[in-house]
């Protein structure tokens, strides 16, 4: 299912022009939406690596990750929801899942629609919308998925 076309987004593809690394975020988020996408990443099998630093781990449960000290090594998840594509989640804070793509690794229709079903997965597992903001520019959403819709719709004119 192709939920938006690939000419009508690429512009807000370009790694050049948008930087190569858009932020991804579930906003008004709980340790239990947390724990709910690391249960999403299981249930679909998806290819998965936690570390702690350079560390790699065993993937342990969102309140044990969220309850880390301030100072401790930032704790990450790289998500490859096919081999090409993947989503680097960052635990921040539990009030927002927020993760990052690569625009080098989303050309193209067949793996814009990759991006698109990954971001309806989990915007359906939370019931709430998934918003993508170009690099560096947060609050600023570009696409997202729509809970009402139930699917990832352009948030801007291209």
């Amino acid at each position: 299912m192709t939920d938006l076309l690939w000419d009508d987004v690429k512009c807000f593809f370009d790694p050049d022009s948008m930087g190569s690394l858009p932020d991804v975020r579930v906003p008004n988020t709980s340790v239990e939406d947390w724990q709910a996408v690391l249960d999403l990443v299981a249930e679909k099998g998806w290819k998965c690596q936690y570390s702690e630093g350079a560390t790699v781990l065993p993937l342990p449960r969102a309140e044990v990750v969220l309850s880390r000290p301030v100072d401790a090594e930032c704790p990450n998840l790289r998500v490859w929801p096919t081999a090409d594509v993947q989503a680097i989640f960052r635990f921040l804070d539990d009030e927002v899942v927020d993760f990052d793509v690569d625009l080098r690794e989303l050309q193209g229709q067949e793996r814009f629609d990759v991006l698109c079903g990954f971001l309806r997965e989990i915007g359906r597992q939370l019931g709430k919308p998934v918003l993508m903001d170009a690099e560096g520019a947060d609050g600023h959403p570009i696409l997202g998925f729509d809970v009402e819709t139930d699917r990832v719709i352009l948030l801007v004119e291209p």
